[in-house]
């Protein structure tokens, strides 16, 4: 009897041990997708690892018209995924409210705490969610592209044809990037190489929805939200004045580049978004 007493008991301690490997946590990629039903489905774009030849390109149109039909489907698929993201946000958001967090959720929340550079001990509360709502949010296509036109040099930089840095994104430790010409003695700033565009897009977009120096941009944002107006580049672009040294001239500059390529980012987006033809 007694060593039947310790044998029931080595079985019940073995379980015990075993019993969080056998309980599988739910997977936190696998989502309700009730929840994005009203939105497009995430394109799976193709990773592109190079950038064509723009420099051989003479005619000023067609360099333009091909720089857009490049880019603009890596900056589309970047905003619809953010786009599910935001849903999902909301949806913890009310189960938050109602007492009914998961463990998936609370998994959910800490990688978005860690992607969006929020602090690692800051507490699930409503001031969280508030913080979270104002960064995931979408960057205007026009914004973006126009952007990447300005810093790369229409995709003819060094930068833009060596790391694949479309926005002069700089980085900071020794080897992860190219290092500037006419950098000051003692710079430690380089500019930043990327595996391919799609990750230049991705991190210039985590950087405007992160970095302090786009708080305005942000909060400018949020509040066409509140008033249910739509989220446009000639709006938001004035909370970029610390992207460039030039500050408001910068700016204008950036105005002036949507006012004339406008009809041509319309046309290219027309091209690759056809509408759907009657049945």
């Amino acid at each position: 009897m007694r060593l039947l007493t310790i044998l029931l008991f080595i079985v019940l301690s073995i379980a015990a041990l075993l019993l969080p490997w056998l309980i599988k946590e739910p997977d936190v990629k696998v989502r309700d997708q009730s929840v994005t039903a009203h939105l497009p489905a995430i394109p799976e774009v193709e990773v592109k690892r190079d950038l064509p030849d723009f420099m051989s390109m003479t005619d000023v149109t067609e360099k333009k018209e091909e720089f857009f039909r490049f880019l603009l489907p890596l900056v589309e698929a970047e905003n619809i995924r953010i786009l599910h993201d935001r849903a999902y946000l909301k949806a913890i958001y009310e189960r938050y409210k109602n007492g009914e967090l998961t463990a998936a959720d609370k998994k959910q929340i800490e990688e978005w705490i860690d992607y969006y550079r929020l602090e690692d001990d800051i507490a699930i509360d409503d001031n969280l969610f508030g913080l979270l709502k104002r960064r995931i949010d979408i960057i205007p296509e026009m914004m973006v592209l126009v952007q990447a036109a300005n810093e790369s040099g229409w995709g003819t930089s060094r930068f833009s044809r060596k790391g694949l840095n479309l926005f002069g994104q700089w980085c900071y430790s020794k080897g992860c990037g190219l290092v500037p010409t006419g950098r000051v003695e003692g710079g430690r700033h380089e500019v930043a190489q990327f595996d391919s565009v799609n990750a230049s897009v991705k991190s210039y977009m985590r950087n405007i929805n992160t970095h302090g120096a786009y708080l305005d941009l942000r909060l400018l944002r949020e509040q066409k939200r509140l008033n249910n107006a739509d989220i446009l580049a000639r709006d938001l672009i004035t909370g970029l004045s610390s992207y460039s040294e030039r500050g408001e001239d910068y700016i204008e500059e950036l105005r002036a580049m949507i006012r004339i390529n406008r009809p041509i980012v319309e046309r290219v987006s027309e091209e690759l978004n056809p509408p759907p033809q009657p049945e």
